[in-house]
């Protein structure tokens, strides 16, 4: 006799601490479309009805960037969203922007949390013991299932030093066949679901390699998978980012294995009624803020938004600020993936936080024509790397004040063509007046005669609109694919 049961499981990643309704690009035909969606009040009414209907044939989990991203998350190093994941009702969750409060804080925030943050692949660097709970079992009815953590392994790789003070990072390739082959044998679990945050990418190429998981929930890249994509025996699923969607997929499982499955990806609509709860606990939250954040600042003619790989209208903003505030020649951020639309019409400071919530001073250094080269040509590798195993996480980095030609098929060290600063052609030994923001935008070692201004990012943002009102930042080519 089949032994027939099933199983919901619901996915929310990097939705980077967004509380409440922002904007989102959606694509239409060719066409950039924006509309207000998300907010931790809906997410709570969509996972309750959820409930309701299924009842404890439900579990939930986060892939992390979930309490870091916003003012108010980043202002109290995360505090503001731990009753606010506690109320969702998750089941577990990973983690990679967490460690930007360090890791004391970060294990702080976790002793708060009513639910584990898992990880197979941190591990102190005195004892070599992991500092996280590698897996937990969940029992479902007569199901028993493994969910297993996979951290962002680039977080001592490619951040600052702080982030991972006293532990190191792993990708997780040699960790997980063990994971599963205790949870087959040891715990007996009929289905295993991995919790990852190291990328798309990188889970495709993970799950060809090892075998036994059966659900990959997948972030960091903000994918928006319309589907679960297979690869050997997993079913891979990422869900967009900043609370815009969850994914949901539903298993009918017999004898301990998946015989069908339903999936859909749900838009976090704005006429969803939020959850009244939650939503009390959000405006408690950002109550402290609220007057702040809502100032306007300025006003925008050009929509902002970080969803292009080469470039950028919301980074071409912020490093237009950069260049302002400067002086310099040249302007480089990271080529990051969060940060919510700005559509034209007012903007609040709020806005200026979300593009760079952590504002940081703007640095000046000097780099030579040849360090540039090597500068851009690694942050190249890092984001097109042929094996996904060596990409770094992020866009290309985000520069103005040069267009570079490149060709992305190219091997490593081997794709820029040609650069211009200005109308110039580079100078391979000349010194830039370079402006930039992180480590991630001038890594350490390049360059030279290296300093701080005594301007943070979003004063130079402010600044910028107080003078240029509305504010243009459009595509302007920095990057040529030839």
């Amino acid at each position: 006799m089949e032994n027939k049961t099933s199983l919901t499981i619901i996915q929310m990643n990097d939705s980077h601490a967004y509380f409440d309704l922002h904007q989102e690009l959606f694509w239409e035909s060719a066409e950039p479309v924006y509309r207000p969606v998300g907010g931790y009040a809906r997410i709570a009414t969509i996972v309750r009805q959820i409930r309701e209907t299924n009842g404890d044939r439900v579990l939930f989990c986060d892939n992390g960037d979930t309490l870091n991203g916003t003012y108010a998350a980043v202002e109290t190093e995360g505090a503001t969203m731990v009753p606010v994941v506690n109320a969702l009702g998750l089941d577990a969750m990973s983690s990679h922007w967490e460690f930007a409060y360090g890791p004391l804080i970060f294990k702080k925030r976790i002793s708060e949390l009513n639910f584990p943050v898992l990880a197979i692949n941190i591990f102190d660097k005195k004892t070599n013991e992991l500092i996280f709970k590698p897996y937990i079992v969940k029992v479902i009815g007569a199901l028993r299932v493994g969910l297993i953590g996979i951290a962002s392994n680039i977080v001592d790789s490619t951040m600052p030093p702080s982030f991972s003070e006293g532990i190191r990072f792993t990708l997780g390739r040699e960790e997980l066949p063990k994971a599963v082959e205790r949870l087959r044998n040891d715990e007996h679990v009929d289905l295993i679901i991995l919790i990852s945050h190291l990328g798309f990418p990188q889970d495709m190429k993970l799950l060809s390699e090892v075998e036994g998981v059966d659900i990959c929930l997948s972030g960091h890249t903000h994918n928006r998978n319309a589907e679960p994509v297979r690869q050997g025996s997993a079913l891979i699923m990422q869900s967009g980012s900043h609370g815009s969607f969850l994914g949901r997929i539903d298993l009918e499982i017999v004898d301990g294995g998946i015989a069908s499955y339903e999936h859909q990806l749900i838009e976090v609509k704005s006429s969803i009624i939020p959850d009244p709860d939650m939503a009390d606990i959000i405006d408690r939250e950002l109550a402290p803020f609220k007057d702040k954040l809502n100032t306007v600042v300025g006003e925008t003619a050009t929509a902002l938004n970080r969803y292009t790989m080469l470039e950028s209208t919301m980074d071409n903003f912020l490093l237009q600020s950069l260049l302002e505030a400067s002086g310099a020649e040249l302007a480089f951020s990271n080529g990051w993936r969060y940060g919510a639309p700005v559509i034209p019409g007012p903007v609040l400071l709020n806005d200026l936080y979300n593009i760079i919530p952590m504002d940081p001073p703007i640095g000046k250094v000097e780099l030579t024509g040849d360090e540039l080269i090597s500068m851009l040509e690694e942050n190249l590798e890092r984001t097109f790397a042929a094996d996904p195993y060596e990409q770094m996480g992020g866009y290309i980095k985000r520069g103005l004040g040069l267009t570079v030609y490149l060709k992305v098929e190219n091997p490593a060290g081997q794709r820029i063509q040609q650069v211009f600063v200005g109308n110039e052609p580079l100078d391979r030994s000349r010194k830039y007046h370079t402006a930039f923001v992180t480590e991630q935008g001038v890594p350490r070692e390049y360059g030279s005669k290296r300093s701080e201004m005594n301007v943070h990012a979003v004063e130079a943002m402010q600044a910028y609109l107080s003078k240029h009102n509305p504010l243009n930042a459009e595509i302007r080519g920095t990057y040529i694919l030839v």
